[in-house]
């Protein structure tokens, strides 16, 4: 087992790609893990410790040369209500001792997967499927971030929660919305008319700026909370603080939704970029990098769609961008934590809204409009479910219908009458020319599937459909079928 996988053999001309990536992952992902750690019931800060070991430890061991690891929604809002459940306080310091004990279940639970090679599973599951679920995780989470916009707080929840957040938003700041949405033109354009050109960077730099020469704060316009300077302090969770049924179930819940969440968003950017991951190594590295979180006192790590988008915007080659990434935050932690103080949040927000546009899919759902509207039908459907149900629920719907797909084309299957075209000595499908005839009195018919009881019934009443009284013989072309 080699670490390192994807920068083997590496190619200077990617270096600059992957160097300014790693950075611009680096500073997004302050507001986002800040805020995802919250949600999770423990302090804003270690959101940024969990941006630096587990992203350089799943960096090592991932075989996917773009998706970036580390504090995200699902898990953190999983984590959050259990917490809840248990009557424990965010933010207190019962859950900083609760909350590693359940990332480190969780890092157990997926070396479980690992060892059972439960990544196979994924092979099960349709493009479609995999289009539908990854956009309806790009617009859930900039339904999140909107309100942020606005001078307000991120959502959590399903469509209907964060609408209702979003209406309920109270006193919209005008400078902030002005400013965010100046922003997200800026960048939106600069995606199109000068795609490889760092903006995410000279907005964050021009915001840091304003910050220091404006009175944004008197406008009403947030920045990041200034956090104490230094990295985490390793240590062994305390497994006498919670019942062990309790964690076991809770964490059981939440490695299933990383597993799954993660390997199908990142099945479908390798589909979409034209390269393979191993599915069952990257639950492993799933499994490394909530290792370390647990040793850091951090909430459950997953794969994040938002910064995998950015990566992919500003073309990162290989995982040298998420080292990248995790050493910046460690200098930062160690030396640069009054900057975060400037950081103003609309610029932030449109940032990660920019790059989820990007890796939205609709562009496919509109070729499978044209091309198959069941499989139109089936992306709509693993959409809808993510961003109505959620995550695990938009996961199951996905697989119930991938499997749907299956049994609905191996009930349906290729079939035909075939007849006779003079001069050719083949029989034929009576459908592609006119020319072709049926033999008088015969009915010879193709069956291209093996037959079992999901389509026998097919075969049956294509047959009697067609039988007339002067129908002698019925001859049945079975070439196509493996198995009765």
């Amino acid at each position: 087992m080699t670490l390192g996988h994807t920068m083997k053999n590496y190619k200077k001309e990617n270096l600059m790609h992957d160097v300014i990536t790693g950075i611009i992952i680096m500073a997004v992902s302050i507001p986002i893990s800040m805020g995802y750690s919250q949600i999770a019931g423990i302090p804003a800060v270690y959101g940024l410790y969990g941006s630096v070991f587990p992203i350089i430890l799943f960096a090592l061991f991932s075989t996917s040369p773009q998706f970036i690891f580390g504090v995200d929604a699902a898990p953190a809002a999983l984590v959050g209500s259990a917490l809840l459940g248990m009557n424990i306080q965010s933010g207190s310091k019962e859950a900083l001792a609760v909350v590693p004990v359940i990332t480190f279940f969780v890092a157990v639970w997926l070396i479980a997967f690992y060892l059972m090679h439960a990544g196979k599973l994924v092979n099960y599951i349709s493009a479609p499927v995999m289009g539908g679920f990854i956009t309806g995780i790009c617009s859930t989470i900039i339904l999140m971030q909107v309100p942020k916009l606005m001078g307000g707080t991120a959502g959590t929840g399903e469509l209907l929660e964060l609408l209702e957040h979003i209406e309920k938003t109270e006193q919209i700041n005008l400078p902030s919305l002005i400013l965010g949405i100046v922003s997200l033109v800026i960048l939106l354009g600069a995606k199109k008319i000068m795609p490889k050109f760092p903006m995410a960077v000279v907005m964050m730099a021009a915001g840091a700026v304003m910050a220091q020469v404006l009175p944004m704060k008197e406008w009403g316009i947030k920045t990041l909370d200034a956090v104490s300077p230094g990295l985490p302090r390793w240590s062994f969770p305390d497994f006498t603080l919670v019942p062990m049924d309790e964690v076991v179930t809770i964490s059981l819940s939440v490695a299933v939704v990383i597993m799954a969440e993660t390997l199908l968003a990142e099945n479908s950017f390798a589909q979409k970029n034209g390269y393979r991951i191993d599915d069952n190594r990257e639950i492993l590295a799933f499994s490394m990098g909530n290792f370390v979180a647990a040793f850091t006192g951090c909430c459950p790590m997953n794969g994040s769609v938002s910064r995998t988008a950015m990566g992919e915007q500003y073309q990162a080659k290989t995982q040298l961008s998420g080292l990248i990434a995790g050493v910046s935050m460690m200098v930062l932690l160690i030396c640069g934590t009054g900057f975060i103080g400037y950081l103003p949040v609309p610029i932030l927000t449109a940032i990660v809204i920019s790059a989820l546009f990007g890796a939205t899919e609709f562009d496919q759902a509109k070729r499978l409009w044209k091309v198959s509207r069941t499989e139109f039908f089936i992306f709509v459907g693993a959409f809808v479910g993510v961003l109505l149900l959620g995550t695990i629920n938009g996961v199951l719907i996905g697989i119930i219908l991938s499997f749907s797909e299956m049994i609905i084309r191996t009930a349906k299957p290729a079939r035909c009458f075939l007849g006779i075209q003079p001069g050719h000595k083949h029989f034929r499908d009576l459908k592609e020319s006119d020319q072709i005839h049926a033999v008088s009195g015969v009915l010879i018919y193709r069956f291209s599937s093996n037959l079992f009881f999901a389509n026998i019934a097919v075969l049956e009443q294509d047959i009697m459909e067609h039988i007339t009284p002067e129908t002698t013989t019925v001859i049945l072309d079975a070439s196509g079928i493996g198995s009765i």
